[in-house]
């Protein structure tokens, strides 16, 4: 086994999870995740958690949807796991990364909309997304397979801690401002952050930070008025996506295009009223990750990128008790401001070409 899988199991358990002794533990693992699903079990062992191992396959739940009559049900027997639950690990290991392209988007949210509470019951554990590199996904980021894995692990395997130190300032930042604009070419876009608490998202639940690898600031922004160009390729639900444009008004979207996949876009926005807002406003900062590999859980926390998502906003960046954005969908999207941008809080520039005031 290459000694990087073990390292990365350890980030996860140790770092990310904070997995302690006697912790359930359910562990999901994708079809070609297997060997970091051996790595991960054994530390788990160490720890004296106790596992529960499951498989996830989009080819099994491709087949699951198109069978079925769009009419779901709650999953009461997955959601009552859940509850039961103190730490679900989730491996990505995928065969296809395009799996489920041909899922009907009616039915993929149905399906979205029936397994609300059992998203909410993940939630409320530890839960850690991460994927073991795999040809697949090297066949995405088009690049040979051991390019692949170096790429992954540099982003994977960080010095976290001293991460966290350099994301903190712009969180405060964030946390101190009323208003943020984003400009770039095809964007100008204004959003209210008052009242929000913004996460330094370091690879680890202390942190309120569930993605491995992660290295990105985020909030939850409101009254987003303005146009956005999203330049960056991305695959989204299977099929490719190029150049989205959004435009805002009072909050919600009222125009949108793109250049390739907006079909995809418009099944997004008439998933539910929550979809049309934004819930997330995440900030790139992990500089292990240099270039765009078609992975959101890599691409969105690069440096010199700014994404936002539509729909959900994460509890973590709202007052005790208040409410945010509601929605059955979180879909990020990701613009390029390493040139001709800057990233403005209350009138201030806090990033210019991709160089934040500090550095």
């Amino acid at each position: 086994m290459d000694e990087r899988v073990r390292e990365h199991a350890e980030v996860l358990v140790d770092w990310s999870a904070r997995v302690e002794e006697d912790d359930d533990v359910v562990l999901s693992v994708g079809p070609d995740a297997h060997e970091l699903a051996v790595a991960v079990a054994e530390k788990l062992g160490e720890r004296g958690a106790n596992l529960l191992a499951t498989y996830s396959d989009d080819e099994v739940t491709r087949a699951y949807l198109r069978a079925h009559d769009g009419e779901f049900a709650e999953a009461t027997h997955e959601k009552a796991l859940l509850e039961a639950t103190d730490v679900v690990l989730s491996l990505g290991g995928e065969r296809n990364t395009s799996a489920k392209a041909d899922v009907p988007g009616e039915t993929r949210r149905a399906y979205r909309t029936a397994r609300a509470g059992i998203r909410e019951a993940r939630y409320d554990t530890r839960w850690v997304s991460t994927v073991h590199p795999t040809r697949s996904l090297a066949q995405q980021a088009n690049m040979a397979y051991e390019e692949y894995q170096d790429f992954a692990y540099d982003a994977i395997l960080r010095d976290w801690e001293a991460l966290a130190e350099k994301m903190a300032r712009v969180k405060e930042r964030l946390d101190e401002g009323s208003e943020v604009r984003l400009v770039s070419e095809g964007t100008d876009l204004t959003m209210t952050i008052e009242g929000r608490t913004a996460v330094n998202s370091a690879a680890s639940v202390a942190y309120d930070s569930h993605n491995l690898p992660s290295g990105e600031v985020f909030t939850a922004p409101y009254a987003t008025a303005g146009e956005v160009t999203f330049d960056v390729p991305m695959t989204i639900r299977g099929e490719a996506v190029r150049n989205v444009r959004l435009e805002f008004d009072d909050g919600e979207v009222v125009d949108y295009d793109a250049e390739q996949g907006a079909d995809v876009i418009g099944d997004i926005l008439d998933t539910d009223a929550g979809a049309k807002r934004l819930g997330e406003l995440g900030i790139g900062m992990n500089r292990g990750i240099d270039r765009y590999t078609d992975n959101i859980l890599f691409d969105e926390k690069m440096g010199d990128t700014v994404h936002l998502a539509l729909g959900r906003a994460y509890d973590a960046c709202l007052p005790e008790g208040e409410s945010g954005n509601e929605s059955a969908v979180h879909v990020d999207m990701i613009t390029d401001v390493g040139e001709n941008s800057r990233l403005e809080i209350d009138g201030e520039v806090v990033q210019e070409d991709g160089t934040f005031w500090f550095e």
